[in-house]
Parts: structure tokens; sequence; C-alpha cells
């Protein structure tokens, strides 16, 4: 392979998500996409002559494809590390649509079998990498808030089954709300705290199944494998603690919530699901500010925006370049194992027993008028 000029790019899966990274990767100068592999062949000549890309096929052809030196493995969780593994066994670097895999053990060993071929595992997401993101960390490393302390994040919407025309797979083990958007969050957290050392969680299914309410299958019934509502507490190795939820039963959207809570202030880290908006900080308000947004003021964007690809961009550059990349396998691990360890703690029940109860709350008696004279 040439080890000068834009690296060659091929894809396996031309997916929903395909569309943006597409999109993306045809302004970088520095990456060339010659080929776009999927099972559905159709959909990956569509996709190719949509997005200008000159040849398209299975994912053999992708892997064969002597001009790619690096897939973009865009399949659904439970086969990414099946097809990451091919393509390393076929001598290419792979990035990696999140989570790196479902299981700690097959992620473990696809690490290992990249590092003995000397090849690269980059996974996203690489909304890390955007302004917004790296803004929040420089003005946290600046000490704008003191020395972090905690964060409160929150992720919460009625599910992706009222926009997603194939929603099973986001219901599936190695999905639910944790796997599906935990790594945006979970990447941020890490990116501010560093590694995490301990998760405690609870969960709960609203209900066994769902309808698709999209597309040419609506209406069809599917089972939900997995929590849909996880409440989350984390530590960090290096101190810090941050609690979550992540929720696809929430009538009422809440996302892209991230506080960053410091010794001098609050910084508020725009939606980890995007590469860009508003960083926000304030520091110990008056008891009048406390009441209005008076106290808050936003701080200027360092960086270029662009979007989904950034991560690859960065690993094609690495490759010519012989430096480190940023959104590394090993990171994609980290937070795999945090995902399974809170998975594993919604399963156990592990709580600490309180020594008091108490009774059931009444409602307050809804023609109760507190200007009435009563007494």
């Amino acid at each position: 392979m040439a080890g000068t000029g834009p690296v060659g790019v091929g894809f396996i899966g031309t997916g929903m998500i395909s569309d943006t990274y597409l999109e993306n990767l045809s302004s970088f100068p520095d990456v060339r996409v010659v080929i776009l592999g999927d099972l559905d062949t159709a959909r990956a000549a569509a996709q190719a002559e949509k997005h200008g890309v000159a040849q398209s096929g299975t994912p053999d052809d992708v892997l064969a494809h002597p001009d790619v030196e690096l897939v973009v493995n865009l399949t659904i969780p439970a086969a990414h590390v099946p097809v990451s593994s091919a393509a390393i066994a076929a001598g290419k670097h792979v990035w990696s649509e999140k989570p790196i895999g479902v299981d700690r053990a097959e992620a473990r060993a696809l690490l290992e079998q990249a590092d003995a071929a000397g090849l690269r595992v980059g996974i996203a997401p690489d909304t890390v990498l955007g302004p917004g993101v790296q803004t929040a960390r420089r003005a946290i490393a600046r000490g704008d808030i003191g020395v972090p302390l905690s964060a409160q994040t929150s992720m919460q919407y009625i599910g992706p089954d009222i926009f997603h025309p194939n929603p099973e797979f986001l219901f599936a083990r190695g999905a639910g709300p944790v796997f599906d958007m935990g790594p945006y969050y979970l990447s941020t957290l890490i990116n501010v705290f560093g590694p995490i050392a301990r998760v405690a969680a609870v969960g709960a299914r609203s209900r066994d199944t769902r309808v698709i309410r999209v597309g040419e299958r609506a209406g069809m019934e599917f089972p939900v494998e997995v929590p849909t509502l996880v409440h989350m507490i984390a530590q960090f190795e290096k101190g810090g603690v941050s609690q979550s939820v992540f929720s696809f039963d929430s009538p009422l959207a809440r996302t892209g919530v991230v506080e960053i809570t410091g010794t001098e202030g609050t910084l508020v880290i725009p939606d980890p699901n995007t590469f860009s908006g508003d960083v926000r900080i304030t520091h110990a308000p008056t008891p009048e500010q406390m009441r209005s947004d008076a106290a808050w003021h936003s701080i200027p964007l360092v960086g270029v925006e662009a979007g989904r690809g950034l991560g690859v961009l960065d690993m094609a550059r690495a490759i010519r370049g012989g430096g480190p990349h940023i959104a590394t396998g090993e990171l994609g691990f980290h937070i795999l194992d945090a995902m399974v360890a809170i998975e594993e703690s919604v399963a156990a029940g592990r709580f600490i027993e309180l020594g008091s109860t108490v009774d059931d709350i009444p409602l307050v008696p809804e023609d109760r008028d507190p200007r009435e004279a009563t007494l």
C-alpha cells in the first residue's frame, strides 16, 4: 500500500448512519472513499451512486480491494467484532461505530489481534474530537471551574422506534439506551475525569415488546431484550463522581445534558452526540443571579467544526504520520467495560439497605386553597 497521499477507505455497512459519514469524508482531502460494501448490495450501490463513490459490492469486495487501507465498520453492534476482525485479518486498519463489541473477551481479543498485526483500531464516537468537548476540556484544564468534582448527564426520550424503520437492533443485546447512547456521554466524562473505577446502576424495562412506527414495516411488533431505563452512578480513578440517566421510556425529551461542577464553578458541555454547540460556565453567583441566566457566560469555541468521520480522518493522518490517534480501541474497550459493568450492576441488584421507611405519600387535595381561612 502507498505510504503517501490520501488514505484509501472502504465501508462495510451502508445503513442510515453511512450518509453523514460519506458527506463529511468526501470533504476531507486526506481520505478517499474507494468502495462501499453491504450484505444488501443494492443498498451499497445506491449509496455509492448518491455519494459519488466509484465502486460498491459485498463486504468481501471491500476487504479484497487493494486500495483500501482503512475499513469503516458501520454494521450492527453484534457484528462489530467479527467484521473488524475480518478487516484486520485482511491487513486493514479499522474504524468501528460504537460500541467496539458487545462482549469484553471478544473485544479484548480483537485488540490483541490488531496489535499482533501492527494495525490500528479506532472506535466511535468521534464527537469528543469536535470543538464543543475540546473547548470545554481546555477550559477545565485552565482551571476555569477549579478542580472538577462531579457531573450530571441526561439522555432521555421516547425511543428510536419512533423514527427508525428497522429499530429491532436498538433494543437487542448490545444496544438499548446505555449501549446505543451511553458511549457519547461516557467518552465525554472520561475525557474530563479520566478512567472510571466503578459503577452502580438500577434499571427497568417498560414493556417486553415494541412496535415499529415508520417505514414499510410499520405495525410490526418486536421483542425488547435490554433495560430501556437506567440510572447510573460512576466513580473515577482520579477522583470525581457522576450520575447519569439513559432512557428510551420518557415522553419528555431531555437529551444532551452534560454539566461538570468544580470547586470554583459549573461548566455545561454541548450535547455529546454533536460536535459543536454552546459551552457555558458560571461561577459562585449571588442569590439574585441564581434565579436567572445572568451568572452564565459562553466560552468561544476552539477548533474547526466538522462531523462524523473526524475520527477516521484523525486515524488516516496518524497512519501517514506515524503518531497516535485519539479515539483508540483501548478507549473503546474501557467504555465497553463500563457499559457491561452497568448491566451487571442492574442485574445483580446490589443495594445498600436503608434502616428506615415511610408510608405512601398522599396527594394534595385538588380543591385546597392556601389563601382560604379554614382554622
